[in-house]
């Protein structure tokens, strides 16, 4: 049974598979009882964001101090979560601890989700935990009807309907997957569902709009096919808050949040933006690339010249994807914590000038996702938005975003985002 689910889900790649347990472990991250709940999950998530954090192209070795503040930067207790996490990396031979330090061997974001697939069905993950890969790999290609998926993942995994039921449930309350509607029509779905198909995915969602709500999309979308990045006051300028709020629940846009000593600013990107050269799920599922665009965003539009302006970016990051260090700048050390705190960027002090600093990229594939990004009309540097002028110190995903949006739905929003979510699905079914 465990090779069936394993080798026969729909086609899913480890890679994809990983990118699943990335998002549930975020989820029960949120949850009191999920970590008891879906620990195979909770194990093998966990040592994902660790492992990407530590690792870069080429192996290197890092303080045990440096490996703590890792953890502690991916949410981990230091006391009694992160050593057993480095046991069961070191078991896979992927760390190799001596006195004071730990070597990691390099591994792109690509192996990080590998592995953390392995990790998760060498833990013997229960029924519900494997379920919960295929249901929402289902609930990303178009919204599913809850009693088809429960069908559907009872007759897969050979569950009770009573134990389906209850599964299904306990999913859309952690956040495996969303839902909207009530009985028989309570549709499954998840913030990736755009990811996928966007372009007649659309045009079903303006099929159930009315004629002055399709004229503000399409006027909206031809902005975003020009600049790919823009500011939510303009989005609710075009479309009107409501419209805006329900598209944005179902998914239809990216809402990013950078925040600084000054405040929060957000803007929104295209799902396809990020993805359009890449696998819409596994590339960016660390969302570690949308945060590197931020943070070069903020240096285009923000920074003086004599702080460390950006010129040319595609310059810039074409020297770091090659492995150059850039600087030294005082803006590197202020513009780049977010980045740093993930492993993606080493931040080193100018022997020279003590407020200056040099960097260089330890992930050299989530630097070439924002350089496609920033270079091909998706977020150019004339589209990109203008930021607070105060050090970045936190960015907050798509996802993270949309599940605030749910949230804060009235009733009348919610029965619109279901309308939206009706028309996807169409007539389709599992």
């Amino acid at each position: 049974m465990l090779f069936k689910i394993m080798n026969d889900t729909n086609s899913m790649t480890k890679e994809t598979q990983g990118a699943w347990i990335v998002h549930h472990g975020k989820k029960i991250r949120l949850d009191t009882s999920g970590s008891s709940e879906f620990p195979a999950l909770d194990l093998a998530a966990k040592s994902a964001d660790l492992l990407t954090r530590l690792s870069s192209d080429d192996t290197i070795r890092l303080t045990d101090e440096k490996v703590k503040a890792y953890a502690k930067a991916a949410g981990l207790n230091p006391l009694y979560e992160l050593n057993g996490i480095l046991d069961i990396l070191e078991e896979r031979r992927l760390i190799d601890r001596a006195a004071g330090e730990v070597e990691v061997i390099g591994v792109t974001s690509k192996g990080t989700l590998i592995h953390a697939t392995d990790i998760f069905f060498n833990s013997n993950p229960t029924q519900e935990e494997n379920a919960s890969l295929i249901l929402s790999e289902k609930a990303s290609v178009q919204p599913v009807l809850q009693n088809q998926a429960v069908e559907y993942i009872g007759d897969l995994f050979q569950m009770t309907k009573n134990n389906t039921n209850d599964f299904i449930i306990r999913s859309q309350d952690i956040g495996f997957v969303d839902s909207e509607g009530i009985d028989n029509d309570r549709l499954l779905f998840n913030g990736n569902l755009f990811r996928r198909d966007k372009i007649n995915k659309t045009a079903k969602v303006l099929s159930s709009l009315s004629s002055m709500e399709q004229v503000k999309v399409v006027e909206f979308e031809d902005l975003f096919k020009q600049v790919g990045c823009i500011k939510v006051a303009k989005a609710e300028q075009i479309l009107g808050i409501s419209l805006f709020e329900k598209l944005k629940a179902a998914g239809l846009y990216d809402i990013n949040v950078v925040s600084n000593d000054s405040g929060e600013n957000v803007y929104i990107t295209d799902p396809g933006a990020f993805h359009k050269f890449t696998d819409p799920l596994v590339d960016d599922c660390f969302d570690m690339a949308k945060a590197l665009v931020a943070a070069l965003t903020f240096g285009i539009q923000e920074r003086s010249s004599s702080s460390g302006r950006i010129q040319d970016i595609s310059v810039l990051l074409g020297k770091l994807v090659n492995g150059y260090t850039i600087g030294p700048a005082t803006a590197i050390g202020q513009d780049y914590r977010i980045l740093e705190n993930n492993g993606v960027v080493q931040i080193v002090p100018d022997s020279r000038y003590p407020d200056r600093f040099s960097m260089k990229l330890l992930k050299k594939d989530v630097g070439a996702i924002a350089l496609k990004v920033l270079t091909t009309g998706n977020a150019s540097e004339s589209a990109l938005t203008t930021l607070p002028s105060a050090p970045l110190s936190r960015y907050s995903g798509p996802e993270q975003n949309r599940q605030l949006t749910r949230k804060k739905q009235g009733i009348a929003s919610k029965k619109e985002t279901q309308d939206i979510l009706s028309a996807i699905r169409g007539g389709s079914s599992l």
